[in-house]
């Protein structure tokens, strides 16, 4: 009885092992559906909300909206974000000015939660879909969001329509009127 069985447990193991090559030959002959990494870098595209990398956007003249209010920062669960910044007087008014002097970033600890995009006021950075991220030192991960010379975006210019539209337009007077 011990010699039969142990006949019938190869026959079984053969068996399971045919299976296991047909599925695995099905597979091999089919044509492939995945996609070679890097040969087709530019060929993906990835969704709308797609987290990869932090950014901040920069106009043709370097500049950008951050205000360096610093809710970027204290709204990073593992502080990824850091915001230095310094006072300079407006040139304008003369009063003091808090202006963003450096935005660094360290990839390497941020865990791509959007916490510091749906913080900040101004919209001033977003995260884009450049997802290749691999360096040889952990220094290269450290990185700063404004460009160098880059300063914050000047207003626009007021509308004189509306400013003219304004002008006829009466003022009431809320001292006098009565609730």
């Amino acid at each position: 009885m011990k010699v039969l069985n142990y006949i019938k447990n190869i026959f079984v193991g053969l068996w399971h092992l045919c299976q296991g090559m047909y599925v695995t030959m099905l597979n091999f002959c089919r044509p492939k559906v995945t996609l070679q990494y890097p040969e087709n870098r530019g060929t993906r595209e990835y969704g709308e909300r797609f987290r990869a990398l932090l950014t901040m956007p920069h106009d043709a003249d370097n500049h950008h909206k951050c205000i360096a209010c610093g809710m970027c920062m204290n709204s990073c669960p593992n502080g990824t974000i850091t915001v230095v910044s310094k006072m300079e007087t407006d040139t304008v008014t003369g009063k003091p000015k808090k202006v963003l002097d450096k935005h660094l970033y360290n990839l390497g600890s941020c865990i791509f939660c959007g916490l510091c995009t749906s913080a900040c006021p101004t919209g001033a950075i977003r995260f884009s879909n450049e997802f290749e991220h691999s360096v040889f030192t952990k220094d290269r991960l450290l990185l700063q969001l404004n460009r160098p010379g880059s300063s914050l975006a000047p207003k626009p210019a007021p509308n004189t329509q509306t400013a003219k539209q304004d002008v006829g337009k009466p003022v009431e007077n809320v001292a006098t009127k009565t609730v």
